[in-house]
């Protein structure tokens, strides 16, 4: 692999995320020249149930493949690499076909199994392990719910895949997978680096039902013959071991040297730091770096841009059929800027989806406090912002005490990141600038940025993420507004979920007990 200096050459990045599949392909200073798109339905079976047709993930990603190489000369593309949804995983039979949908990160139905694998192995036990303590967004407990609801399913099973595994497969043959795409199933020994074997035999699984594992960054297979045909690229194609889509959004974002923390405004809010050493805290769940010896420390909030979108669509969707060629968050925007720091009064814990760090709890709700008549739709919006901006600090905060680093600058990305508004917010409140990424697609071009290093275009990942990436607008903490904000933390936010959480619960019970059956 790895054409001459100033040659015309191209890499893909594949993105198999939870609404579309992406291919985009980057030229050797980490430019998009082309690229395809391809969506594809989330299902519900129950309430807070997600599930998905795997076989929607192949025809998907052949779709934007076929779009994106066919914008260019394909001759030229000299690598590939997948990112992809993670915890998201599927069974399949010996020839790697779905033996039934897939279960998503995002599925709530495994809340039972949590506290059985807590009560089983020990939540610290567990967290030590695998680098996570146990949660619904896993994998390892919708698998245990698998086992305990559908074991003629497990029995069946020749592989469990996650989503790279199965595309993997599909495009090479192989039952493989990286080791930074199987780590946020809870399933893998993180110091030494293979499957957890014991857990697993525990739970009555075998580790030869998982895909076989590769570092990320690694030749993972070659594209067959029909998997060209398919998708229109050149049979013989590297394929490399990708990471998962917060992994290679931390990468996209060249947030891999010490203080540099990637900060993903997407759906959910994904932050995290490099680490040379293996960290374990509540503050946050450990990843293996898609950097070869590396850790990522990072934070997960499931309710980030998910929250605005909600509170758009149950409290302003009229503002879509105002006359103003704005849209409602842009309208929202506007009229929260004028409002003081703070919201007038009005505070917000963004738990819209539960929590996972530092709280771990899966019940946890969203509170709002501070009413009063004078508050309007416009505060409640700055109050998600801010809320959203504390959350990040509490466990920003956390994050640097435990890895033993001082935030430099957090590079967002993702849809949340073109809000001025609140890309500011999150420099008053965490106290800790923010330089907005010049790519939308930071998580695309990780993938990218592995596939060119596996190309031979640099002669390290860090080389070519400083390469192919770069940020532009600057948000720097303002420091009276830093301070009003530091006071609302310190007496106000810190301390408010601790407190009135137990109140929420006894809440949530009474309502059940009068509500239907």
């Amino acid at each position: 692999m790895g054409g001459t200096p100033g040659q015309e050459s191209f890499v893909i990045g594949i993105d198999s995320s939870t609404t579309a599949c992406k291919a985009i392909a980057w030229d050797r200073a980490g430019r998009a020249v082309s690229e395809g798109r391809a969506s594809y339905p989330l299902l519900q079976p129950f309430p807070s149930w997600h599930e998905q047709d795997a076989e929607h993930w192949w025809a998907g990603a052949c779709k934007a493949l076929r779009e994106c190489a066919g914008q260019v000369n394909a001759a030229k593309i000299e690598a590939m690499c997948i990112t992809h949804q993670r915890e998201t995983f599927v069974p399949v039979d010996r020839a790697g076909r779905p033996l039934r949908n897939a279960i998503l990160w995002s599925d709530e139905r495994s809340r039972k199994q949590v506290a059985e694998l807590e009560q089983r192995f020990g939540r610290d036990a567990l967290h030590r392990l695998t680098g996570k303590p146990p949660s619904m967004t896993q994998s390892l407990p919708k698998i245990l719910w698998l086992l305990e609801n559908e074991p003629e399913v497990v029995a069946r099973a020749h592989k469990l895949l996650d989503v790279h595994a199965f595309l993997v497969h599909r495009l090479t043959g192989h039952f493989r997978t990286s080791l930074s795409c199987a780590d946020p199933m809870g399933l893998i020994d993180m110091v030494n680096r293979r499957w957890a074997e014991e857990l697993i035999q525990a739970l009555g699984l075998r580790c030869d039902q998982f895909a076989d594992l590769v570092e990320p960054g690694a030749v993972i297979g070659h594209l067959t013959a029909e998997a060209a045909q398919a998708t229109g690229l050149p049979e013989g194609l590297p394929v490399i071991a990708g990471a998962g889509d917060g992994h290679c959004a931390g990468l996209g974002a060249n947030a891999v040297t010490p203080g540099r923390a990637y900060l993903n405004l997407g759906t959910a809010v994904v932050s995290g730091v490099i680490s040379a050493d293996y960290p374990c805290d509540r503050a946050f769940r450990t990843l293996l770096a898609p950097v070869p010896g590396y850790y990522f420390a990072e934070h997960v909030l499931r309710g980030g841009v998910y929250t605005i979108a909600w509170f758009v669509e149950k409290f302003a969707s009229d503002l879509r059929n105002t006359w103003l060629p704005l849209s409602p968050e842009e309208q929202l925007e506007a009229a929260a800027t004028k409002l003081p720091p703070g919201a007038q009064g009005l505070m917000l814990v963004p738990y819209w989806n539960n929590v996972m760090n530092p709280y771990w709890d899966p019940a946890a709700t969203g509170v709002v406090i501070g009413w009063t008549g004078a508050h309007g739709r416009e505060h409640l919006y700055r109050a998600i912002l801010e809320g959203i901006a504390y959350e990040q600090r509490l466990v920003g905060d956390a994050m640097m005490a435990a890895v033993g680093q001082r935030f430099s600058e957090y590079i967002t990305m993702g849809g949340g990141s073109r809000s001025r508004l609140w890309c500011q917010i999150i420099a008053d409140v965490t106290g800790v600038p923010v330089l907005r990424s010049t790519t939308t697609e930071a998580t695309c071009l990780g993938a990218g940025i592995l596939a060119a290093t596996a190309a031979g275009w640099h002669p390290s990942v860090q080389a070519a993420a400083e390469a192919m990436t770069a940020t532009a607008e600057r948000f720097t903490p303002q420091p009276d507004v830093q301070a009003h904000y530091d006071r609302l933390y310190r007496e106000v936010y810190r301390p408010l979920f601790p407190t009135v959480q137990p109140l929420v619960d006894r809440l949530t019970e009474l309502a059940g007990e009068h509500g239907p059956t």
